[in-house]
């Protein structure tokens, strides 16, 4: 009885169980579902967990049989798979034993399982440092702007970090590019209004209502980071190419403020003669918050009898007419 035995037997159960956690995990990865619910694709995910247990424990069942050791010695494989009608009848081809084969899924299991452990034991003790909120900007352009130190914080141009605010979710960590310079004394992330996380963390910090709040009164933030591999190459080489799309922009604010400090250092030598700068947007209201860059930079520049050293093209996809 098949499904006697898929619902009474050890594997038959826990192969449902993680057939279904596959299935939910697979299709909440969808793009529709990532971008309208990403919600739902962040707690399906967790189901793994559920998947690889029962990954474990359906090895258990031993629903996989093969020919036991004693049985292959008494029974001529050799002769015996091409007189298969001799079986039981000749001492040489007894009837083959089979029994159910020691699971073996654990193995591939268990070491990613206690790295995935510990990178969630480094990430809880992360997450219990205390991160400062110095400044708090809204742009108008539905951009959130935050200032923050943490001690023994060090970052690299281009790298990013994850962010947590447990009075919006407890179990949510959302990536975000650092916008500031290694050069300065805070780090900063530029957090675009796209979904409910970020609706609820703009709600938080009083940026829907425009109002201001002191800074003891603002909600935690917990940080994870810095990730990725530091964007170093660009002061390698005389001339540097960058292109930014959207709120894609913000690894280069990072490697723009980076190249104004080193330009502002008199000790400092830098390789890099040229940038070619472009960046393409649809909404012109977002190069509010990164104008202010662009125009220091190239004051820079011209202070240095430097003006061609930063060439930059903006481009607009879209346009308002009222505007």
């Amino acid at each position: 009885n098949t499904a006697g035995e898929v619902l009474t037997t050890i594997a038959g159960i826990t192969g449902v169980v993680i057939t279904v956690a596959l299935i939910l995990i697979m299709t909440s990865s969808t793009e529709l579902i990532r971008r309208s619910c990403y919600e739902v694709f962040w707690y399906t995910h967790h189901l793994f967990v559920v998947f690889f247990t029962g990954l474990i424990i359906h090895g258990m069942g031993q629903l996989v049989r093969g020919q036991t050791p004693q049985s292959l010695l008494l029974h001529n494989v050799t002769y015996c798979k091409d007189h298969y009608w001799e079986w039981e009848n000749t001492t040489r081809c007894p009837l083959p034993q089979f029994s159910g084969n020691e699971p073996v899924a654990w193995k591939w299991v268990v070491s990613p399982m206690v790295l995935y452990i510990c990178e969630r034991i480094v990430r809880l003790w992360r997450f219990q440092q205390e991160v400062v909120i110095t400044k708090v900007v809204t742009h108008s352009s539905g951009v959130l702007e935050l200032h923050m130190k943490k001690h023994g914080f060090k970052m690299g141009p281009g790298q990013y970090i994850f962010l947590q605010c447990p009075s919006v979710s407890q179990l949510e960590w959302h990536p975000f590019t650092l916008t500031s310079a290694p050069e300065e004394d805070y780090f900063s992330v530029h957090i675009r209004l796209v979904g409910d996380w970020t609706a609820a963390l703009f709600k938080a910090f009083g940026a829907e209502d425009k109002a201001f709040k002191e800074l003891w009164m603002l909600p935690r933030l917990a940080v994870d980071g810095p990730y990725g591999s530091a964007t170093t190459d660009i002061f390698h080489y005389r001339v540097s190419v960058c292109i930014a799309a959207g709120i894609g922009v913000t690894p280069f604010a990072s490697i723009l403020k980076s190249i104004w400090y080193k330009c502002c250092n008199p000790n400092t030598v830098l390789a890099l003669q040229k940038v070619y700068f472009y960046w393409i947007c649809r909404d012109p209201s977002a190069f509010e918050w990164f104008a202010d860059l662009l125009f220091h930079l190239e004051t820079k520049m011209a202070e240095k009898w430097n003006n061609d050293f930063l060439s930059y093209h903006i481009f607009l996809t879209g346009w308002d007419e009222s505007q």
